[in-house]
């Protein structure tokens, strides 16, 4: 399988896998349909976890004063005052924090760590599950005016709400690899190649932005660990410099019998009362 690691700014990502015969358009329509998801998981699991802890919103059309909503047994007062307080009882709320918990670590960046690909019908699942908890704390349904309605909607309901500018188009969207787009008309295999165990960094994003920029040569890892190394170095080299000349003569190195007596296993071996020093 070919292995794309979609990247994004911050770090976040996801891992998809395809094939060299799969045509670009197909391709670009899947990866923008996870790109969208993710994005409305997000949303989910933000409005799973307040529905759990302080109930459904406020009807913004009353008034906010407190007293217009009667207190349940469950009733916790929201700090953001958003919503009415009275959260669901424990169990229902403990499986609501339970499929929000497991939604965000399957969209976690830590799945590229894993090497754990991501598909539409495993997103598909997960918010499933969490449509089917909040059916169990809020049979009746949720008002109208809760947000998390037009979360656990469609992708067109998502341009309702502050993500839309995030939300993809599949006919407008590019992908591009090293510079260079996936021209739609053609196969994967035009652009990478036959070879089925590429692995390849790729960008997603509206024709529009024009061509992402190029990852760098390293990764941030790879630099904090040159930068440690070079500090290091010139630490040393400070030592070295303050040192006396003939310093470096008790240093075991420039001792000329060391290496004989390293080899004959003795290169610890001192005399009775001697110090090491």
């Amino acid at each position: 399988m070919v292995v794309l690691n979609l990247k994004y700014t911050g770090g976040d990502g996801f891992l998809y896998e395809t094939t060299t015969n799969t045509p670009n358009t197909d391709l670009i329509a899947s990866l923008v349909s996870i790109h969208n998801k993710r994005i409305q998981a997000r949303l989910v699991i933000e409005g799973a976890r307040g529905l759990a802890m302080y109930g459904v919103m406020k009807n913004p059309d009353q008034s906010d004063e407190s007293d217009t909503y009667e207190k349940g047994e469950h009733f916790r007062e929201d700090p953001s005052g958003l919503r009415t307080g009275n959260a669901p009882g424990p169990d229902a709320a403990k499986t609501l924090q339970q499929v929000a918990q497991d939604f965000e670590d399957f969209i976690d960046k830590s799945q590229v760590i894993r090497k754990k690909a991501m598909t539409e019908a495993e997103l598909d699942d997960k918010l499933s599950n969490v449509r089917g908890a909040v059916m169990m704390a809020y049979p009746m349904g949720l008002p109208s005016w809760d947000t998390m309605k037009n979360f656990l909607g469609t992708i067109e309901d998502m341009q309702e709400t502050h993500v839309a500018n995030d939300i993809l188009d599949p006919s407008d969207a590019c992908l591009w690899v090293a510079g260079k787009d996936f021209v739609r008309g053609q196969l994967v295999s035009d652009r990478l190649g036959t070879n089925e165990k590429t692995k390849v960094i790729a960008k997603l994003q509206s024709s529009t932005n024009g061509a992402p920029a190029r990852e760098p040569a390293v990764s941030e890892d790879e630099r904090k660990a040159m930068m440690a190394y070079y500090f290091k170095k010139q630490e040393d080299m400070k030592k070295l410099a303050e040192a006396d000349e003939d310093d470096y003569l008790n240093s075991a190195w420039a001792d000329p019998k060391n290496m004989k007596r390293s080899l004959q296993g003795i290169g610890e071996v001192r005399a009775p009362g001697v110090s090491r020093f």
